[in-house]
């Protein structure tokens, strides 16, 4: 490697790590080597305005062919703002709102805002967004680059979901001032074993959990936790790649082909908690302000209680704030919780926790001391700016200089409702699991839960139905429970369809249903009456973990007709809620700010 060739291969776009992969060196070598040769990338600026009249919107790139650098000198001190760098299912654009509002929220307080993100597609880099914008890979090599080139105070990497996380300590191992809660805290949230320490230290339970590198660990685990089980990978974005498996075959296949298993890369355990209610907080804290761990605040910003049992990803499943089902003890205890963790991981910012509810146990599944996918819905549900507030602490305030140091509970309900781009894709299964795949999100509100949920449904585009038939389909395991919700469905005014097991379930519990055929013996069946639009709602949970070609189709079907569908028990209750509610009252619509 010579200085002709290293200086060929950056302009020919080559990262420091390929080189180095290439090479047989490490990254920092390629580095040295670079910075010795003082081979460095210029910015250039795009025109935004083609030359018409000058620009004012620095937007730039890098380059490494020779030429003057065009970024424009300022003296403030300076912050760069990690984004969430591209946009695709399982990676939420409520990452890019948080780092929106940090750059609104550092602005006022006079800093100068760097944003770095690589997606031309989002608010963040909007031309008004930030005083300078960078399009650049958020990678170690090209964040460092800026942030030395533009001589920066600090650094966020709190605000672009798991991505710029994962950078974190190798920026503040390169002198990177990472300010809000320090590279070592979130080290302990994201490695297993410090995480399964810190939890026993503060005597909080954790589902029983293990780590396997290979197949036969894999194995070995499952068989002393017990299926069913919940795997995935370390260190994920959007949960790709979590299954819940329930047998020694599942696993197998899982390991693989799903995963690459290595010591570096383990993959996590978990005993998966069936019918545990599933409850996600968000915090903002300053305690890591301080040298006394009991000073500074802790304010949580919501729990949200979700409606699906535990086990489905957090960004896709409905939820409801303030809690509706919880027992007090069960709140007190989460709170008691969340307040140990956030003062343990010394947390400046956002914090987020997810705890699975069972049996009056309270579970801590994983704690995130960044912003999640929440922190929008919440900021808008209790009408405080959550992203802004943790921006304003992590440069240098506290929360009682913001004048916010009490947990907001709101006199009326939100419900989040997850969106769907399942119409898009064509034969692909509507039912939820741990690995991420909403496009969207919308809110109900209303002081009462019921209509708060059926606006919800609405505004996802598959409004509740007041009168018509319930086609009903269920496993085995929630036929014990199905007669119940079917009655209440009866006594709203439906009829009653089902198939096979299912309807003489609901005959035995003395209810008047239509019994159509299953796909398979003959017509008609369910896809007949969703196609005619003869079914309104459709009430289907699955028999097993591979779903039967049947349920698919039933479930797609629903899908492409716009019929309301519901796979899960919990669901269909909410569902029932909603539909009495709107038929006793009707519904309003008032602005959030007359909420607030």
């Amino acid at each position: 490697m010579n200085a002709e060739l290293l200086a060929k291969a950056k302009s020919l776009g080559f990262s420091d790590r390929q080189i180095a992969h290439l090479t047989g060196q490490t990254e920092d070598e390629v580095r040295a080597l670079r910075k010795r040769l003082g081979l460095v990338p210029s910015y250039r600026l795009v025109d935004t305005c083609a030359a018409e009249f000058e620009a004012y919107t620095p937007y730039y790139y890098s380059t490494y062919d020779r030429g003057d650098d065009e970024v424009k000198k300022a003296d403030k001190r300076k912050v760069i703002i990690l984004g969430g760098g591209p946009n695709r299912i399982g990676q939420g654009i409520e990452f890019d709102y948080c780092c929106v509002h940090a750059a609104f929220a550092l602005k006022e307080d006079g800093f100068e805002t760097i944003m770095v993100n690589s997606n031309p597609e989002t608010v963040s880099t909007d031309y008004d967004t930030s005083d300078q914008l960078f399009f650049e890979p958020l990678t170690l090599e090209d964040v460092l680059h800026i942030y030395e080139r533009e001589q920066c105070w600090g650094a966020i990497a709190q605000f672009g979901g798991q991505t710029p996380l994962n950078l974190a300590l190798g920026l503040q191992k390169n002198g990177v001032n990472i300010i809000g809660t320090s590279p070592q805290g979130i080290e302990i949230a994201e490695d297993r074993k410090l995480f399964a320490a810190m939890l026993r230290k503060l005597d909080i339970p954790q589902p029983p959990n293990g780590i396997a590198t290979n197949e036969h660990e894999a194995l070995e685990v499952a068989k002393k936790l017990t299926y069913p089980i919940l795997v995935r990978p370390s260190f994920v974005l959007g949960g790709r790649a979590m299954q819940i498996v329930y047998s020694d075959a599942e696993l197998q296949h899982y390991m693989r082909f799903a995963v690459e298993a290595s010591p570096e890369r383990p993959v996590l355990v978990d005993k998966f908690l069936e019918e545990a209610t599933e409850v996600d907080v968000d915090c903002i804290a300053d305690v890591g302000r301080f040298d006394d761990p009991s000073r500074g605040h802790i304010v949580i910003g919501a729990l949200l209680e979700h409606i699906e049992f535990a086990g489905v990803h957090s960004g896709d499943a409905a939820m409801v704030l303030p809690p509706h089902s919880l027992p007090k003890k069960a709140i007190d205890t989460i709170r008691e919780y969340t307040h140990a963790m956030a003062r343990e991981l010394k947390v400046i910012g956002l914090m987020n926790v997810q705890y699975a509810v069972k049996d009056e146990t309270v579970y801590c599944l994983e704690v995130n001391p960044r912003a999640s996918r929440t922190v929008p819905f919440v900021s808008k549900a209790i009408g405080f700016p959550l992203a802004k507030l943790a921006a304003k602490v992590m440069a240098g305030k506290t929360l009682q200089e913001l004048g916010f140091t009490e947990e907001v509970w709101p006199k009326y309900w939100a419900v989040k409702e997850s969106v769907f781009p399942f119409n898009r894709f064509h034969g692909q299964d509507i039912l939820l699991s741990p690995e991420m795949r909403s496009t969207g999100e919308v809110m109900g509100l209303d002081a009462d839960l019921g209509i708060a949920y059926a606006k919800s449904q609405m505004a996802a585009g598959a409004p509740l139905p007041l009168r018509g038939k319930v086609f009903i389909s269920v496993s085995d395991r929630d036929k014990q429970h199905v007669a119940e919700v079917a009655r209440q469905f009866v006594e709203l005014g439906f009829e009653l369809v089902a198939t096979g097991g299912t309807a003489t379930v609901l005959a035995q519990a003395g209810l008047k249903v239509q019994r159509i055929f299953k796909l398979q013996e003959g017509r008609p069946n369910a896809l007949d009456f969703l196609k005619n639009r003869e079914i309104q709602l459709v009430i289907n949970t699955p028999a097993g973990q591979t779903p039967r070609a049947d349920e698919v189709k039933i479930r797609t079907t629903a899908v492409y007709t716009n019929t309301p569908i519901m796979t899960t028990l919990s669901g269909a209750k909410a569902a029932v809620l909603g539909i009495t509610a709107l038929k006793k009252q009707g519904y309003g619509v008032r602005t959030l700010q007359e909420y607030h």
